[in-house]
């Protein structure tokens, strides 16, 4: 009777597992990933959404390579300038929810890209709306993306950034010619 019991709950293990694999590999992003271009729209688009609307996290992770980090920065209630560190999935857990709950656009306005080899920085200024029909940003700042590409795909290896302020503001060359 023992043994039938294990013979059943393992027979469920392994069809939920192979399940679960079928569901995973039938989400295929690797024309997301295919280009710089594309995996820098992708991480702007997938963070993106109307108030309420619910982001594709399994894609923003899949984004970055193992050990990535999003490190924002800034000046705390003291004055003094601070990193934090997170991976993807801190970054979900701290900011998910405030995302979907208020609304959130972050679009590319203006982008300088300096390449070696198969490593990439990114200057990506951007501009932060609550929604896709707001005309004026609530913030703006500069994305530093650093990226990997292996010869298969591009990876996000960081993302440091800051917002702009009032006694920080973002220089001409970091904008759009207008």
């Amino acid at each position: 009777m023992k043994k039938t019991i294990s013979i059943i709950l393992l027979c469920i293990v392994t069809l939920s597992v192979t399940s679960q694999e079928k569901k995973e590999a039938a989400k295929d992003y690797s024309e997301k990933v295919k280009t710089l271009d594309s995996t820098v729209k992708t991480l702007y688009a997938v963070i993106s959404g109307e108030r309420g609307a619910k982001r594709d996290w399994e894609l923003f992770k899949f984004l970055f390579k193992p050990g990535a980090k999003l490190i924002p920065s800034g000046k705390n209630k003291e004055g003094e300038i601070k990193v934090r560190y997170m991976s993807p999935d801190d970054y979900v857990k701290s900011s998910g929810k405030w995302l979907v709950e208020h609304g959130f656009f972050e679009k590319e306005i203006h982008r300088e890209v300096n390449t070696f080899g198969n490593i990439t920085q990114v200057f990506s200024t951007y501009e932060a709306f609550y929604s896709k029909d707001d005309i004026k940003p609530f913030m703006r700042g500069i994305n530093s993306i650093q990226l990997l590409n292996d010869g298969k795909r591009w990876w996000v290896i960081n993302i440091f950034w800051t917002q702009e302020t009032n006694e920080n503001k973002i220089p001409e060359n970091y904008l759009p010619n207008e």
